[in-house]
């Protein structure tokens, strides 16, 4: 199992047991095993949540095709707004930038596995997003470039490219998974700071 990036086969065997035996119960008649696998929203998952976001340098997007309304994922370079909501720079040329445009629905994942162990076990969270196009000639446009530039200051080089935009994305919902076990279903307030 070391070559799936796993410490010892106990702990995927225990927790593919759990999994089972979960499934099993639910299935058995009067067994009052609930329904959601999300537990509710505290503060350690809020917390949690926000660190992952502030301390994303990239993310995996989610796009739907124009052509052919298939999923496509890649990846993009990340930063926050001062709200704390994504921020990202992306080049007309890109595919996944015509198809925001076409619908801007999208969902983006943060939150990178660690060094050892088995990388589902490590926290991440997955937002759905609507995405938003910042033109040139906008006002806010200049404060987004500062505020991108602060955190990406390599994105100098092309930021100011006719072809480059900046996008925000307007979270409107979250599911975290903190874990094994610890699935939390988050709204926009639990994920943005104040």
């Amino acid at each position: 199992m070391a070559q799936y990036g796993l410490d010892c086969t106990c702990s995927f065997v225990a927790a593919l047991a759990c999994v089972v035996g979960h499934a099993y119960a639910r299935a058995m008649p009067g067994n009052d095993v609930p329904e959601s696998p999300f537990r509710p929203a505290d503060d350690e998952a809020r917390a949690l949540a926000r660190t992952l976001l502030a301390q994303a340098a990239f993310a995996a997007l989610g796009v739907l095709e124009p052509e052919t309304g298939a999923p496509m994922v890649t990846r993009i370079a990340l930063a926050t707004v001062p709200d704390g909501a994504p921020l990202t720079l992306i080049s007309d040329l890109a595919l996944h930038a015509g198809a925001l445009r076409a619908d801007p629905r999208c969902s983006l994942l943060v939150g990178e596995p660690g060094r050892k162990g088995d990388p589902l076990t490590h926290p991440r969270l997955t937002l759905r997003c609507r995405a938003g196009f910042a033109q040139h000639d906008d006002p806010g446009h200049a404060a987004l470039r500062r505020h991108y530039l602060a955190q990406r200051p390599k994105a100098a080089l092309y930021a100011d490219f006719a072809d480059f935009h900046f996008v925000t994305m307007r979270i409107e919902a979250g599911y975290l998974n903190a874990g094994f076990g610890r699935a939390y279903r988050l709204a926009p307030a639990d994920i943005l700071p104040g």
